[in-house]
């Protein structure tokens, strides 16, 4: 895999950096990652993303663009409305970046179709707005092996986590929520977020599928990140494995 000179030209400012270098920007070229939930956190993660190189975009999302989602989806403009997330969102990140690949999926994810959904990708974003979907994504992310970054918002705070739970030190997102049932979960139309909350926490995620591609800094893996965004506060809090999680304990 080789980078073209208008390529060199368009990622400078990341080849120069001595963590990702010439290497590093042609694994993220080869790379796919798939972004569930083209919302709030994967508006501006699918744009970092496409921005950076990202070979091929798997955009799974089967709502279709409102005109209240546009104080915070940043990807969409007014005329949008109306039209399927996912491929609007496709085609912003194309229209940015015309050497990333994109596949829209215009269903929702489940149980029954994640593993055939993520199948392939050497990254789950996980930006999606409910709790049932999450523990699908975690559950055939586990099972694949592939790095999970899920990131949520709620008003003015945020959380942000990177799950490997097949490794033996490295919790799921199981070890987290437990085996508890889907969850009466309050939605941005209910309780409000303010659009820069899921910026911030879009751009981590991106942040952090680059660094589960080529690898830089410090492994988020592990802990979780609390974001306290009304009083600006960040907090991180160790995430242990689970000796008797039953999705990942005899993982690996």
């Amino acid at each position: 895999m080789t980078l073209d000179e208008a390529e060199r030209a368009r990622y400078a400012r990341q080849i120069i950096l001595k963590e990702l270098g010439g290497a590093g920007q042609r694994r993220l070229k080869r790379a796919t990652v798939a972004v569930i939930g083209a919302g709030g956190i994967g508006s501006p993660a699918i744009a970092y993303l496409a921005a950076a190189g990202i070979g091929r975009l798997i955009i799974i999302d089967d709502d279709s663009v409102d005109l209240s989602n546009l104080q915070r989806q940043i990807l969409f403009d007014t005329a949008d409305v109306g039209r399927a997330k996912a491929e609007a969102a496709a085609a912003a990140a194309r229209a940015l970046n015309p050497h990333v690949a994109t596949d829209v999926i215009m269903q929702r994810i489940d149980t029954a179709n994640a593993a055939a959904l993520l199948a392939g990708a050497d990254v789950v974003l996980d930006g999606c707005d409910n709790f049932a979907t999450r523990l699908a994504v975690a559950d055939a992310a586990l099972a694949l092996k592939i790095p999970l970054v899920s990131a949520a918002v709620g008003q003015f705070e945020g959380q942000l986590a990177v799950y490997r739970g097949w490794e033996a030190d490295k919790p799921c997102y199981r070890c987290l929520v437990g085996s508890a049932p889907d969850r009466d979960e309050a939605s941005c139309a209910e309780q409000g977020v303010l659009g820069p909350v899921t910026g911030m926490l879009g751009s981590m995620a991106a942040l952090e599928a680059i660094r589960a591609i080529t690898p830089f800094g410090s492994d988020a893996a592990g802990q979780l990140i609390l974001l306290d965004l009304l009083d600006l506060r960040f907090r991180n809090v160790r995430l242990p494995k689970d000796p008797a999680c039953p999705a990942c304990s005899a993982a690996g």
